[in-house]
């Protein structure tokens, strides 16, 4: 298996294809047209996730979130994609484990994750700044805001269901999705 190589899913195309591969919104994007495109090559998803983890502790789906933030919803690693490299990045003695509450483990940087990040900061910038332009190119389309709330709820759905340790919430997540699908028909009226 190969670590890091950064496949994730672009979110214009909708939920589906959540490990592994992208969904590409109207064919934008560095490559243009439809069809897998690489947002990271090689080591470079270890490497933006050790500057997230720089920033603050986090779990796997939290660094998710926050390169899907930097992007402006166009793209979010997998995590078929984030966990092995976090579980990569723990056996190089990178990151390790912080205690937290919850089922979900926390990592933080290391000593050792911190002096490689800083051996390899012009190239951790240059991803970042990548980021930070698919974000701008996102925001430049219409439909942009809208594609950050679906990844958004498609996320906190998951935690949510995954975590469900009673029925009636099932129920409770179903009527607020109910509710909110009639008030966006009624818009179009």
């Amino acid at each position: 298996m190969r670590f890091g190589h950064g496949y994730g899913r672009w979110v214009g195309g909708g939920f589906g294809g959540m490990h592994g591969e992208h969904r590409h919104g109207g064919g934008r994007g560095e490559h243009g047209g439809g069809g897998r495109r690489r947002v990271f090559d090689g080591g470079e998803l270890r490497l933006v996730l050790l500057a997230l983890l720089e920033e603050q502790p986090r779990h796997g789906y939290d660094l998710i979130r926050a390169i899907e933030e930097r992007t402006g919803g166009a793209y979010a690693p997998s995590p078929g994609v984030v966990y092995p490299t976090l579980t990569m990045l723990d056996e190089l003695e990178h990151i390790e484990e912080v205690k937290a509450e919850g089922a979900r483990k926390r990592f933080a940087i290391t000593d050792a994750g911190r002096a490689h990040l800083g051996e390899k900061r012009a190239e951790v910038d240059a991803l970042i700044e990548r980021l930070s332009r698919l974000g701008q190119e996102e925001s430049r389309h219409s439909a942009a805001p809208v594609k950050r709330a679906m990844v958004s709820l498609h996320m906190a759905l998951r935690d949510a269901l995954s975590s469900a340790q009673r029925r009636d919430m099932v129920h409770d997540v179903t009527a607020i999705l109910d509710e909110a699908t009639r008030k966006i028909e009624r818009l179009d009226r």
